[in-house]
């Protein structure tokens, strides 16, 4: 029997019916780990070597650019950023850095600084706050954030360095008050502006709204700017708007590693990357990527919950019959693609791992023969029966010692099991 294509095994509905998105062919990724990743209050600052480490593990995985620090902040923060810059440089990483700074001149310096002392660009992130309930509460108006914008930019600009213009809480931000910064900005000098969703608000059809708004004041202005997008996840609506923004039009998106920010975090890197990939936006090697997430768990002090998406245990595991089932009966045609696609969305292999079978009191016996057989183990219609009868009356699935022990007690095991 003919194999038939992925098009004909995988019907897209994305692609057909009344709303269908034409993605573009590339969009660039901003790692924010570094610096709005370390805001969380529950995460603890990683070494510098640790740093480093990330640095390489980004690079790898293809990102663009990485919020490095914001060397304003302080000493620490400022050999940080100095250290990154020079491993970028002595390396020949092909990662560029980029620094947070605040509307102040005492922020933008130590940037120039290290720029010059390490001769690699660094792209300056100045923010200030936009939106009418910020201003509120700051007491500020909005010739009080325009005269900061302005020489903000025009300091960073005069310094030599590529400006990144960022309103805070963009997305509950007036367009009358947008348009005057964002004009101001650009008139001074700044080659990309960030639009953000800083207290996770936004909603896709928001998002997209924003972003059209945005690339039309562009047109009017006649300047090529690039356009950022920086989520939060408080909503849980992270990956989803920035799809959304993408699809209208930003051309580079902002993620951390295991989504780690203040609150609630940031839109997960890892989601990123993957999703994009399906997409076809990005065609990166990420293998690595697991390393890149367990590395940032353990010098972060944040636990990967078992059910998160790609990088969670449960991720490629199951235990129901039904699925199980599905899985083997592709591994049994030797069918690898199929077998990692048949029960997920989302293809093990890329990440480097593989679907699991579990034994649970869900599972059949097909469940049990696999994975009996698979690890080398006697798999004869006894000893099956015994394990699944002992996984009938758990309510969880077996563990792979209480396996061994029923396979040892019918004393038929035939070899060591290999995982």
């Amino acid at each position: 029997m003919k194999q038939p294509s992925e098009n004909q095994l995988i019907y897209d509905w994305a692609s057909v019916g009344p709303h269908q998105v034409e993605w573009p062919a590339h969009v660039m990724l901003d790692d924010e780990t570094l610096r709005d990743g370390l805001q969380s209050p529950s995460v603890t600052d990683p070494s510098l070597e640790v740093k480093v480490e990330l640095l390489h593990l980004m690079d790898r995985l293809g990102i663009e650019t990485a919020d490095i620090g914001l060397p304003g902040a302080g000493e620490r923060q400022q050999e940080a950023v100095l250290r990154l810059c020079r491993e970028i440089a002595d390396q020949r990483l092909k990662i560029r850095p980029n620094c947070a700074a605040r509307t102040l001149m005492v922020d933008i310096q130590p940037i120039a600084e290290i720029s010059q002392k390490t001769g690699i660009p660094i792209e300056a992130c100045v923010f200030i706050g936009s939106s009418p309930i910020r201003q509120y509460a700051e007491e500020w108006d909005l010739n009080h954030i325009l005269r900061f914008t302005k020489d903000a930019v025009s300091f960073a600009v005069d310094e030599g360095l590529p400006v990144m213009y960022v309103t805070e809480d963009t997305i509950r931000s007036h367009p009358d008050h947008l348009r005057v910064l964002l004009s101001a900005a650009i008139e001074a000098g700044a080659s990309r502006i960030c639009l953000c969703d800083t207290v996770g608000a936004a909603v896709p059809p928001g998002v997209r709204n924003l972003v059209t708004w945005v690339r039309r004041l562009l047109d009017e202005l006649g300047k090529e700017v690039g356009i950022d997008w920086h989520g939060h996840r408080d909503r849980g609506l992270d990956v989803a708007n920035t799809l959304a923004a993408i699809e209208a039009g930003a051309t580079r998106v902002h993620g951390t590693a295991l989504g780690i920010g203040e609150r609630v975090g940031n839109t997960p890197m890892e989601q990123l990357l993957v999703n994009l990939r399906l997409l076809g936006m990005r065609h990166d090697d990420l293998t690595c990527l697991p390393e890149y997430v367990d590395l940032t768990a353990k010098a972060t002090g944040v636990s990967v919950p078992i059910n998160a998406p790609i990088i969670g245990l449960d991720a490629f595991r199951t235990a129901t019959g039904v699925h199980a089932s599905a899985v083997i009966k592709a591994h049994k045609k030797g069918d690898a693609w199929l077998a990692d696609r048949v029960y997920s969305g989302v293809p093990a292999s890329w990440i480097g791992r593989e679907q699991e079978i579990e034994i649970g009191h869900m599972s059949g016996m097909s469940n049990v023969q696999y994975y009996l057989s698979s690890r080398g183990l006697d798999p004869s219609h006894e000893v099956a029966q015994a394990v699944l009868q002992a996984a009938k009356k758990s309510s969880r699935v077996l563990t792979e010692e209480e396996i061994l022990e029923i396979v040892h007690s019918h004393g038929k095991d035939q070899a060591s099991p290999g995982r």
